[in-house]
């Protein structure tokens, strides 16, 4: 697969897809596949989806973009379908979760000044994962992805995932904390979730030090998790949400939204984007919520989720090197006690697409509208060859 007119930073594995329909992928050769990993999170609605397939065909023969130096009709209207399902007060658009992420971290900067906090700094989380930007790169809990590219950004202080004891020892020891950033899921750190009353007892806790309360939902937004954003399991409200992957169906776009006062800290010339929440990736991002938001779709993740966990639960139950089958809707990770990135080209080989993270988890993010017919179907070819890998690595 060498491409030297490409950048060499992607390891690709050796297939080229050409089209896609509903949860299914078509490569060069006509060979079909189960897509369990929907670009990494991103085809929520699957591929080549009516409703978004006619969107982005009716806004390319009208206006693709002006820049946000005017007014732009589909902006507001995802702008406000955002908030509607959010229970947020306003949103910032970008291209990327990278970038609204980016958009989060000067939002908590700006509220740390307005405290007369010289270095404002922000509390983030071990195995977090927040985008690759030189501030989102610091901010992310992994060593390997920062190697090479020092010196980091500074105004971030890093504690345990889902340790509000640590967090409590923070605010005692520094009054320069502006911030908290987490994933309620970490996607890339291996699907690890939060403790039940975690989510409310850091809402207590960043009120208490007059803290914003930022949650980083690239991954988990979008009705991944069984509902809309995977704060609303919960019945906390944060002061920013950044999500991006799902609200575009494939269209590059990146929301941030925030509430009470984090709402009002930006002011024209504080932030921008020139590509930004433009005319044809707003009327994708507005399919796809009109779309997740009708006809009990997200509860329809919600229930097929437990039945692909029960899936799996009852057929690697006695799998000697499965740890645990964990996540939350249909974003499940199946953590092994040995490395296992040679499952995906084992996987690709019978049709089937799948991601492994952190070296040991099998990460699954079909698209929000698979069946539980489809389900059957992963089910059949992935446990058996995640079985027949754990008892290699008995006999090695």
């Amino acid at each position: 697969m060498a491409q030297p007119a490409l950048m060499n930073t992607y390891g690709r594995l050796p297939v080229t897809f050409t089209r896609g329909e509903g949860v299914r992928l078509f490569d060069t050769e006509g060979k079909r596949y189960l897509d369990s990993i929907s670009g990494i999170g991103v085809n929520a609605l699957g591929h080549a989806h009516p409703a978004v397939t006619e969107a982005i065909q009716t806004q390319a023969g009208q206006l693709l973009h002006t820049s946000n130096l005017y007014s732009v009709q589909k902006q507001t209207e995802l702008a406000e379908a955002l908030c509607a399902v959010s229970g947020m007060d306003n949103v910032f658009f970008s291209n990327s979760g990278a970038e609204a992420n980016e958009a989060a971290i000067k939002l908590a900067r700006k509220h740390g000044h307005d405290r007369n906090i010289e270095i404002p700094h922000v509390v983030v989380m071990e195995q977090a994962f927040h985008g690759r930007t030189l501030a989102t790169l610091t901010a992310s809990g992994n060593r390997k992805i920062q190697a090479g590219f020092e010196p980091l950004v500074r105004g971030f202080i890093r504690a345990p995932f889902g340790d509000i004891a640590a967090l409590e020892t923070i605010a005692h020891n520094n009054d320069s904390v502006a911030a908290v950033l987490i994933e309620p899921i970490q996607g890339e750190g291996g699907i690890h979730t939060l403790p039940p009353e975690y989510l409310s007892q850091l809402r207590a806790l960043c009120d208490k030090y007059d803290w914003l309360l930022m949650l980083d939902e690239v991954q988990t937004g979008n009705g991944r998790t069984g509902k809309y954003f995977a704060y609303q399991h919960s019945d906390i409200m944060p002061d920013v949400v950044v999500t991006a992957k799902g609200l575009g169906n494939g269209v590059p776009i990146g929301a941030c939204l925030a509430h009470g006062k984090a709402a009002s800290l930006f002011q024209p010339g504080n932030h921008g984007s020139t590509f930004g929440g433009n005319p044809l990736v707003c009327a994708a991002g507005l399919a796809v919520v009109k779309t997740l938001t009708s006809n009990n779709a997200i509860e329809q993740v919600a229930e097929n989720g437990r039945y692909l966990v029960a899936g799996l639960k009852q057929q690697l139950a006695n799998a000697p090197h499965v740890k645990e089958v964990r996540g939350q809707g249909l974003m499940i990770g199946i953590e092994l006690t040995t490395p296992c990135a040679g499952l995906v080209a084992l996987a690709l080989e019978k049709g089937l697409l799948i991601n492994v993270t952190s070296e040991r988890v099998v990460r699954l993010l079909p698209p929000l509208i698979i069946n539980q017919q489809e389900i059957d179907e992963l089910l059949s070819i992935l446990c058996p060859l995640i079985l027949a890998w754990t008892d290699q690595s008995s006999a090695a």
